[in-house]
């Protein structure tokens, strides 16, 4: 397994605060979010890039897939071919199609969709190619791969291609407690099993740790089910009421998640973590100063506390990415 994929999913506050280079993300960009055109981004010289959503996948296939993304992006094309002719799945369908760029390749691609339309790893590509080839709508392709499969990494990646000003990704729910001992010494792989496990027989805690754990791999729809799931059981729990409310957030239509993270301010006055993530979805948004008033809020409310302390990070980044 690659060194990329070997990043444990959950280790504690301290490395999920990484998020916060959102900052300085949407600094660098401006802010805002692009209109949804095929004009929205620019076409790049060479050839398409390939972006292959492999997860912890150590198998055999995974690793060719991987080589064979590996040696295209050095212009290997001929090892690269090698690799992805060995398999026969979308990937690697959509892998041997790159490599002969522009050689029928958006041909290709355009056929694998017609062929394919549930999979969001070839719309995806296929947007990725019209742009390159500047033929046809690269922007109906990335629509049609979150609506084919929104709960996958590729689904995730359109996202990012149809808001280009905006921070890549998703917001993350970052709860005030870690997970266990156990589940971190696990290898990644065996993580998110493990803490479904805790989470069908845990309390409200483990249900949130199983839906960080779903959006740290890339399943944004089933991360908000198991949110929901803990928001009705504790209606009483800030933690739970707020990860609901994050895990609404969607770049077309953020007024979801803002109706209902912004009401619980009055619900839960005294909860860093409603001020914190508020921070949060407003950086998603590019409006750094109001995430920054609400972080500064979020020092305030239990001071001290794991989540003021985050919000003390997330106003350092914001004021290192100012300077």
């Amino acid at each position: 397994m690659s060194a990329r994929r070997r990043v444990v999913l959950l280790v504690g506050l301290a490395a999920v605060a990484a998020v916060a280079v959102a900052a300085a993300a949407v600094l660098s960009s401006g802010g805002g979010s692009a209109t949804p055109t095929a004009a929205a981004t620019k076409p790049r010289p060479g050839r398409p890039p390939l972006s292959f959503a492999l997860g912890f996948r150590d198998d055999a296939e995974a690793r060719d897939l991987e080589r064979g993304a590996s040696l295209y992006r050095k212009g290997e094309l001929h090892g690269a071919t090698v690799f992805f002719a060995r398999h026969d799945s979308l990937e690697a369908k959509v892998g041997s199609a790159f490599v002969t760029w522009p050689r029928g390749t958006l041909d290709r691609v355009e056929q694998l969709a017609k062929l394919y339309p549930e999979s969001a790893a070839v719309h995806f590509h296929l947007g990725l190619a019209r742009l390159w080839a500047q033929s046809g709508d690269p922007v109906s392709a990335w629509r049609a791969a979150i609506e084919a499969e929104p709960d996958t990494p590729y689904a995730v990646l359109a996202g990012n291609l149809l808001h280009p000003k905006l921070p890549r990704g998703l917001p993350a729910f970052i709860p005030s407690f870690a997970a266990s001992a156990e589940v971190v010494q696990l290898a990644p792989e065996r993580q998110l099993e493990a803490l479904q496990t805790r989470a069908d027989r845990g309390g409200v805690g483990e249900r949130l740790l199983y839906g960080v754990g779903l959006q740290r791999v890339g399943r944004p729809v089933s991360a908000a089910r198991a949110f929901e799931r803990a928001a009705r059981n504790a209606p009483g729990s800030a933690e739970a009421q707020v990860a609901a409310a994050v895990g609404q957030f969607d770049k077309d239509a953020p007024e979801l998640a803002f109706g209902r993270l912004g009401p619980l301010t009055r619900q839960f006055p005294n909860e860093p973590t409603v001020r914190f993530h508020l921070g949060v979805l407003l950086l998603w948004t590019g409006r750094v100063d109001a995430a920054a008033r609400q972080f500064r809020l979020a020092t305030r409310t239990r001071p001290g506390s794991p989540l003021a302390r985050e919000a003390t990070r997330y106003l350092e980044t914001i004021r290192r990415a100012r300077s």
